[in-house]
């Protein structure tokens, strides 16, 4: 049994995860440095999201181990959930509130005190350049903006670790390169970013990433890493080339 590093964000081993019989992640290790973009690529239904799950503290494990920012995956999940930023796929904001609201609303769910969540709205709302948008109805606001205004609530209180799944999902190429803009300041501030997504484009813009594929990690290093290994240009060619032998062998 490997011993939980507190130097990482996050360290896993042997991370497994089951519903029923079916295996949604398989027996995975890795660990998330300090203040790194560290991404999580596979195909829809590889198995990223429910690793993210049971990371936030919003599913338990089935066996393994694993901490977030020291923090027991098993044990310790309502301090995780307060001691971490995170975005979900479908931005879960309020669509019958303001931009402000939601802001507000997710303020009082990380327990701020109000002088101190004042405050961080108005930064948070500088920083995002949300000014023009705050008394607007969240319904009303186009993906890319309401993809600002879920990264705002999840940064609101300034975690060291943020866990963003799949967070370009169905916004355009001008937001989602102005949103990893955006994730690359975070990371230079030193705030950790653990990111899912299906874009391969986008897994160029980490430091290291994993390739998932089944419920396992087929693949782990830095994109040059991995493109100097399996001699490819791209990380998408590297991806369809590691997954290319695996779905042929079940056809």
């Amino acid at each position: 049994m490997m011993s939980m590093d507190n130097a990482y964000s996050v360290e896993v081993n042997d991370l497994t995860k089951k519903f029923g019989h079916f295996v949604a992640v398989d027996h995975i290790s890795f660990y998330v440095q300090d203040g790194e973009i560290f991404g999580f690529l596979g195909a829809n239904g590889a198995g990223k999201t429910t690793t993210i799950r049971m990371l936030c503290g919003l599913i338990l494990p089935t066996s393994g181990q694993g901490r977030v920012e020291g923090l027991d995956i098993f044990t310790q999940t309502e301090a995780i959930k307060q001691n971490i930023g995170y975005m979900s796929q479908k931005f879960s904001l309020y669509d019958d509130l303001t931009v402000e609201e939601n802001l507000v609303f997710y303020g009082g769910i990380y327990g701020m005190p109000s002088s101190e969540l004042s405050l961080a709205c108005e930064a948070v709302i500088q920083r995002m350049d949300l000014g023009g948008q705050v008394k607007k109805m969240t319904r009303s606001l186009p993906a890319g903006w309401k993809q600002r205004l879920a990264l705002s609530c999840a940064i609101l209180h300034q975690p060291k670790i943020l866990f963003l799944d799949e967070p370009t999902g169905g916004v355009d190429p001008i937001s989602r390169r102005a949103f990893w803009d955006i994730i690359h300041q975070l990371a230079e501030s030193g705030t950790t970013i653990f990111v899912t997504t299906h874009y391969m484009d986008e897994a160029e813009y980490c430091n290291r990433l994993s390739i998932m594929h089944e419920g396992r990690i087929i693949a782990l290093g830095s994109p040059m890493e991995l493109k100097e290994r399996y001699q490819q240009p791209t990380v998408e060619r590297v991806f369809i080339d590691l997954v290319k032998p695996a779905d042929a062998g079940r056809e």
